[in-house]
């Protein structure tokens, strides 16, 4: 567990090291930043500090809130159960069209206007009946020693740690911080290294690495999400090739979520995503073989829901954030013909539904 520093938000942070030239480059994730005395890196919340890397928004965030976890979007992962999602400042991506811009853009400290520690967020977790507690909104990779420490926290009370990430993360810090992890929702941006390279300021390969490196290789519970740019990443082509590589590379159960792209940040200039859109990116991941293919953004009750691998029964009904027929049985597997159903389940399914609850911490401060 880190401990944070005299003023209470500074920790040390383990990735980085020493060049000749004097500078010290994080390790971190892929851009590795390479800093002078007193300059932060791209993400802006690591800062070089005294001759080390330091993570500068310990115990900062800009807002908790309880979602519904399919919001995140997890739709396998204890459907209807409530969750508390926080995030921080900053970002270490560049996407031109982030639709979060006001929090993973922030360079004012004035973002990070709530403040808790790991237990107290564990705490109030508990007390609020959330089955899990997320990292969203921005990326956790970039607060990783915060986020492990609030996943300890919430794994001491029987709560799951969620993590809503890019995947731009390099491997040694990517094994350490998923130890820590029980389900992650990874943005697949696009499917081509131009689209990462030159509208997100990052590489597809790295993105790939995580995703195979959590199917494949950990318990944690995985799903992604592409939102869809009209005429930047949703070409019959690249939908064909990504969904094609899912199955190929991480199986057929992982669920798959297409989201709608709304005009944001620096993209004002590309119009809204198309209903039609989200529905071909769904027809074409089904036809490659994806068993779970789900669309956002959008209301539309036969993308949301969940369907049974086998007969094709609808298992859970959703509109929107609000499920209705719930039709899975308590291990997990379909009513009808009795075939398990791909994720983590309850009993019973939760009954959040599709309430928004703004939670206030700060007033005790980090305790």
């Amino acid at each position: 567990m880190a401990s944070p520093a005299v003023n209470g938000f500074t920790v040390p942070t383990q990735y980085w090291h020493a060049l000749d030239d004097g500078r010290i480059q994080c390790d971190l994730c892929p851009r590795a930043c390479k800093l002078h005395e007193g300059q932060r890196g791209v993400c802006f919340v690591r800062a070089r500090e005294n001759d080390e890397v330091v993570l500068t928004s310990y115990g900062r965030s800009s807002g908790f809130c309880v979602d519904p976890i399919e919001k995140k979007p997890l739709n396998h992962f204890y459907p209807g159960s409530s969750v508390l999602s926080f995030g921080t400042a900053g970002c270490n991506l560049a996407c031109r069209f982030c639709q979060n811009w006001d929090i993973s853009k922030s360079k004012e400290i004035d973002t990070l206007a709530d403040a808790a520690s790991p237990d107290k967020i564990a705490r109030t977790a508990e007390e609020l009946g959330c089955r899990s507690v997320a990292f969203t909104y921005n990326d956790p990779t970039i607060f990783m020693e915060y986020a492990s420490d609030v996943a300890d926290a919430c794994h001491d009370r029987g709560i799951a740690a969620v993590a809503v990430t890019a995947g731009y993360i390099s491997d040694a810090p990517r094994r350490d911080f998923y130890a820590h992890i029980d389900a992650a929702n990874v943005d697949l941006k696009g499917f081509t290294e131009d689209f990462y390279h030159h509208i997100c300021g990052a590489h597809l390969r790295d993105v790939l690495d995580t995703l195979e490196y959590l199917v494949n290789e950990t318990d944690v519970w995985a799903e992604t999400t592409t939102l869809l740019i009209p005429g930047k990443n949703d070409s019959d082509d690249e939908l064909d090739a990504m969904t094609t590589w899912v199955v190929e590379h991480l199986g057929r159960d992982v669920p798959m979520h297409f989201t709608a792209f709304h005009p944001d940040y620096r993209m004002l200039d590309v119009p809204p995503t198309p209903p039609a859109t989200l529905e071909r990116a769904r027809r074409i991941a089904l036809g490659n073989g994806v068993r779970h293919a789900y669309t956002g953004n959008v209301r539309d009750r036969a993308g949301g829901s969940t369907y049974c691998p086998s007969c094709d029964a609808q298992v859970i009904e959703r509109d929107g954030y609000k499920i209705g027929r719930y039709r899975l049985t308590a291990n997990g597997s379909c009513g009808s013909c009795g075939t398990p159903v791909a994720g983590r389940f309850d009993a019973t399914r939760g009954d959040w539904d599709a309430r928004r609850l703004p939670v206030r911490l700060a007033r005790g401060g980090l305790r």
